[in-house]
């Protein structure tokens, strides 16, 4: 009688891994930082396999991102310069078509701010222009110096240095123009970002020489000719000059909370200045 010899024990099946995220998708890919199993929808192109969208996340919180020469994020396009160009044509427009009345009801106004508490009229005056020579020159020397400041510093404290140099011209105006008159422009602004290109030039040690003629020749009409506001001009000057030397010699270290404090800073002291001088004014 022969024998027969044994059968060799049964293998069990190996199982098919699910992804870890969808359980019911099969999948043989793993996630080549964690090794758990991710299906199609999961996989992130890495430099090596892919990678799970959570280990993705993780690495990319440890990536630094490219920033400005001042700490701002990195500007590819001027997308403020622009838009503020923009509104400045469009708010024109705007002046030519209603006869004035945008002038009226916007522009800046001491005893319409002090009495009537048209605080808005600070910012909306320096969107708004006197002629077409007026907007043609502002724009081109926005056009100029915009996106240079822009992509220094940043679209947030680029919008920030601009307006604060426009109400900086509207709070000098404040406390030393007539109360009955009612000026326009955005000089105060642009007079502000002149003086911010003069201090980032000499920052970075470029020649700035044809800045600061730029500036001195402008200084000079705005004393020299009738009709134009001193006031906007050197209180957007002082300001921006303020606030570009602040921004662009804050130290590394904790350069965003200084400029930070910088901005509020400037802001607070404005108000502060509005508050005293709507209290004289009205007393």
């Amino acid at each position: 009688m022969t024998s027969q010899p044994p059968s060799p024990p049964s293998q069990p099946a190996e199982q098919v891994p699910t992804c870890y995220r969808h359980p019911g998708r099969e999948t043989w890919v793993r996630c080549q930082r964690c090794d758990r199993p991710i299906c199609p929808d999961c996989m992130r192109d890495a430099a090596v396999g892919f990678q799970c969208p959570e280990c993705v996340a993780e690495g990319n919180k440890t990536v630094r991102h490219a920033q400005s020469v001042f700490g701002g994020a990195v500007v590819s396009t001027p997308y403020v310069t622009w838009a503020v160009l923009g509104i400045n044509l469009l708010a024109f427009a705007l002046q030519w078509l209603t006869g004035q009345q945008i002038t009226t009801d916007f522009g800046m106004w001491v005893a319409g701010v002090a009495i009537n508490d048209q605080y808005y009229r600070m910012i909306t005056a320096a969107f708004l222009h006197g002629s077409v020579f007026h907007i043609l020159f502002n724009s081109y020397a926005l056009y100029l110096v915009g996106p240079q400041l822009e992509r220094a510093f940043g679209h947030v404290k680029f919008t920030a240095l601009y307006l604060l140099s426009a109400l900086g011209g509207s709070v000098l105006g404040y406390w030393f123009d007539d109360p009955r008159t009612l000026t326009v422009g955005a000089s105060g602004a642009i007079f502000g970002l002149f003086a911010a290109i003069f201090v980032v030039g000499r920052r970075l040690r470029f020649d700035v020489r044809g800045v600061a003629v730029l500036i001195v020749i402008n200084l000079v009409i705005t004393f020299v000719f009738p009709g134009i506001s001193w006031t906007g001009h050197i209180g957007g000057l002082i300001t921006g000059a303020v606030l570009a030397a602040a921004m662009a010699y804050a130290p590394r270290s904790h350069r965003v909370l200084f400029q930070t404090l910088a901005l509020l800073g400037v802001f607070l002291a404005l108000v502060a200045l509005v508050v005293i001088r709507t209290g004289v004014l009205l007393s």
